[in-house]
Formats: C-alpha cells, sequence, structure tokens
C-alpha cells in the first residue's frame, strides 16, 4: 500500500502508532514514562503538525513520518503558550525538567538554511524489521531531493543513527537530557 498524506481524521491512529513507536524510547521514556501521558503529547504535537499537509502514513498506521515544512513552526504560538500547563498536568514535578530537554531541542535546531524538519518518524512495534520505516522515509527524501530542500531532525535512540545515516543524514551535533543520562543527535541531509 502506497504511502498517503495524512488528514485530521488520521489524528487517532497517529498517535497510537507514535505512542507505541516511542513507548522504550531513552529520551522519551525518561521525558513521559507513562503511556497514556505520552500519548497526549503526541496526540497534541500531531495535531499541530497536521495543518500541514507533511505528515505520511504507510498502511494502516504502520508507520508514520510527520514532518514539519521549510519556514514553519512545529506549534502555534497559542499552542506554545499551552505546551507548560500540558507538561506540567501531565508529568507534575518533572515538567520543569522536560521543558528544560525541549529548550534543548530548540536550541539545537537550525534556523539559518530553509529546511523540512523531521518531527517524528515512527514504526508500530508490530510492524518492525520489515524495512517500513525507512521505505517511508525514503520515499519522503525523493520528494525533498526533487524539491532540492535539505532535511533535519533529531534521533533520540542512538540505534537509530545508523539508519539515518545510510539514507544520508550526518551527524552535526549532539545535546543530553538536563541529567546528561540520554544523548540526542542531531542531523542534516
Amino acid at each position: 500500500m502506497a504511502p498517503r498524506i495524512a488528514t485530521p481524521s488520521d489524528l487517532d491512529g497517529l498517535t497510537a502508532t507514535m505512542t507505541a513507536a516511542f513507548a522504550q524510547d531513552p529520551v522519551w521514556n525518561w521525558a513521559i514514562p507513562e503511556p497514556r501521558d505520552l500519548a497526549v503529547f503526541w496526540r497534541f504535537l500531531i495535531a499541530s503538525a497536521l495543518r500541514y499537509d507533511a505528515t505520511w502514513i504507510s498502511g494502516d498506521y504502520e508507520a508514520a513520518a510527520v514532518w514539519i515544512p521549510p519556514g514553519r513552526t512545529e506549534l502555534t504560538e497559542d499552542e506554545e503558550e499551552e505546551l507548560e500547563p500540558l507538561l506540567t498536568e501531565l508529568i507534575g514535578p518533572r515538567a520543569p525538567a522536560v521543558l528544560e530537554l525541549l529548550e534543548r531541542f530548540e536550541a539545537s535546531h537550525p534556523h539559518d538554511e530553509p529546511h523540512y524538519y523531521l518531527s517524528l518518524l515512527g514504526v508500530h512495534p508490530d510492524h518492525r524489521g520489515r524495512g517500513i520505516g525507512m521505505a517511508l522515509l525514503a520515499e519522503n527524501l525523493e520528494q525533498l531531493d526533487r524539491e532540492g530542500v535539505p532535511a533535519y531532525l533529531e534521533s533520540t535512540n542512538p540505534a537509530n543513527d545508523r539508519r539515518y545515516e545510510r539514507v544520508g543524514f550526518r551527524k552535526v551535533g549532539s545535546f543530553s537530557t538536563p541529567d546528561d543520562a540520554h544523548t540526542v543527535a542531531t542531523m542534516w541531509r
């Protein structure tokens, strides 16, 4: 089944896939360890991203890629204002540490050259190991290459860094969680 662009009606399926995909992710499991809370957070981010025609789905939510187009923002100004209260509601006293982590994501994000930002790429655990996620990414990157636009991502799981390198990304930096327990690689293509 060919990948397709997601619509707002795909929000539930996308949220379920990303929640399952990131349940064991080193950084996101550290940040928001309860799956129910992580689902609320992903739903918030994905709902915002769906205002662009840049989120792709493979199959029946087997894999998904959430892209933010060049010159666009991941969240609206109003959503930025909602972020801290949302995190406080979800994770209570851990919210300041997670907000610090999100600030580190933002501080590391390049702003000098227009690019697509791969906010999320996830494969539902029931479909891992079949190359579905990397096939979706490769197809997306072909489109970006036709447009002549670079891409940026943050890899929150070191196990994925080589996969990204195989499709042309190169590591350009890194940052850690506020407790220095986990590292995020920043990558450019």
